[in-house]
């Protein structure tokens, strides 16, 4: 299993003025974020508007994200939920880990998902890191839940997005289960939960500010404390830019108002950023 330490970034799908996709856009901006510090590439997750691209899309995004990972020398992580999506990662073998949802809509129950998440950890290729978004998916889990999804193997760790703190956050940060990796994956309170013990992040608004979110997640592992304090709290102001608009649009404006990407296009349901939280965006940038 690869080390899931650090800065991961969730690409976007750049597209062009026809609608399709910009693969010489989404090399680019894979090369310049690991450039500039991000520990691997995020594949396929729901920044990349994955619900609205087609299968023959979603392989042409990874046949590139896997190329610039193997000219790199640095880990994959694919977004896959399901026992065929898992199983179509072995023909990659660039990609070292499935970023998993947790069941959105249904709502199973603690123990439907532990009983999901054994069943897809015994076909999947590759170790899972389980997505935890409650706000999201309707389906919250308590520590208690995270520890039995730690014991399963194949469960490597989890991108934590409880939509901010809670006692069941604060029980499972106070002791960790060993070999278990703590993900943050609410941008805006990354510096904190690094402060409690996570081992890293899963960044959309780290597309910006690259290098600043990589040093964050060092300053915290290297006990630099009012560095990561200072750089948190302008980071927090960052994410809450970028996030104004339902993901990735502010993103994708910023991203096209500084030339990366060809259009700031996204795709139904989603609807284009505004000037104005553009405005804010590139005010919070500097």
């Amino acid at each position: 299993m690869t080390d899931l330490h650090g800065l991961h970034l969730p690409l976007i799908t750049p597209f062009t003025a026809s609608g399709a996709l910009a693969l010489d856009a989404l090399e680019r901006l894979a090369g310049r974020v690991l450039d500039e510090g991000a520990a691997s590439l995020v594949a396929l997750g729901t920044t990349a508007e994955v619900g609205s691209l087609t299968e023959d899309e979603k392989r042409s995004v990874l046949d590139v994200t896997s190329r610039v990972a193997r000219e790199r020398s640095v880990p994959l992580i694919a977004g896959a939920s399901t026992a065929g999506a898992l199983a179509a990662l072995a023909e990659f073998p660039e990609i070292t880990a499935a970023l998993t949802l947790v069941p959105p809509f249904v709502r199973p129950g603690e123990d439907g998902v532990v009983a999901h998440f054994t069943h897809l950890a015994e076909v999947s290729p590759v170790p899972l890191i389980a997505y935890d978004i409650p706000y999201r998916t309707g389906q919250y889990l308590s520590a208690a839940a995270l520890r039995r999804l730690a014991a399963i193997p194949g469960v490597a760790g989890v991108k934590y997005a409880a939509g901010g703190f809670n006692p069941d956050t604060m029980a499972l940060m106070g002791d960790l289960p060993e070999g278990f990796t703590v993900l943050g994956g609410d941008d805006i309170y990354i510096s904190p939960l690094l402060a409690l013990g996570a081992h890293g992040g899963i960044l959309a608004s780290a597309h910006l500010a690259t290098a600043d979110f990589a040093r964050l997640v060092e300053a915290w592992h290297a006990g630099e404390v009012a560095e990561a304090r200072a750089l948190g709290h302008r980071l927090a102001g960052l994410s809450a830019a970028l996030f104004a608009e339902p993901n990735p649009t502010v993103v994708k404006a910023v991203l096209h108002s500084r030339g990366e990407i060809p259009t700031p296009h996204v795709r139904l349901p989603l609807l284009a950023s505004g000037p104005g939280s553009l405005s804010a965006a590139l005010k919070e940038l500097g």
